[in-house]
């Protein structure tokens, strides 16, 4: 079984979460985010060639120019492979544990898997980014103090969805795992 839903992100941008579940054990969460778009693309480059253009022009150095265009296809290259995430995938597997994987533009793929024995709970969890956002983690148990928190660990990176558009609520029916219900607290 497969359905699909939109939500946006913290910037506006248009973000699809399909939802695929196996069996009962074993589901999918995959995040998809549009993919770099050839206009701010373009825009940014222009705007650094044309300030590299403009400080050529006063000082009649072709080292600006050679300068710029270095920069911005290195800045191109790091951004496509640190910085932008096409998709995001979670496989739970009930009894084995969670999957996360990032796809980036460049190709790169990073995958993490957290044993479910290690899981202490999902919490929503809330940060100011130029406003509130409302995001899930995983909270991992500490092996040597059994009641701590170890790590938190967010699930979906690239997901954090704007306040107007969703409320702690509306997380909830957001079936990562079975969120307990001390998590929401209202």
């Amino acid at each position: 079984m497969e359905d699909e839903q939109s939500f946006s992100d913290i910037c506006g941008g248009r973000l699809a979460l399909q939802r695929r579940y196996y069996s009962s054990s074993c589901r999918e969460f995959c995040l998809s985010c549009p993919r770099l778009s050839l206009r701010s693309l373009t825009a940014v480059t222009c705007t650094v060639w044309l300030a590299a253009y403009g400080l050529f022009t006063l000082c009649e150095n072709s080292m600006i120019l050679s300068a710029a265009i270095f920069i911005t296809l290195l800045g191109l290259l790091g951004y496509l492979h640190f910085v932008k995430i096409d998709q995001e995938t979670l496989l739970i597997i009930d009894s084995l544990g969670i999957q996360m994987t990032s796809s980036y533009a460049s190709g790169k793929e990073c995958t993490t898997f957290i044993e479910m024995g290690k899981v202490k709970d999902v919490v929503i969890n809330e940060a100011v980014y130029m406003k509130v956002i409302y995001y899930l983690c995983i909270l991992l148990k500490d092996p040597v103090e059994p009641d701590g928190i170890s790590q938190v660990v967010p699930v979906f990176q690239v997901s954090s969805q704007q306040l107007s558009k969703v409320s702690p609520k509306n997380l909830l029916r957001f079936p990562v795992l079975r969120i307990s219900t001390a998590t929401y607290v209202q």
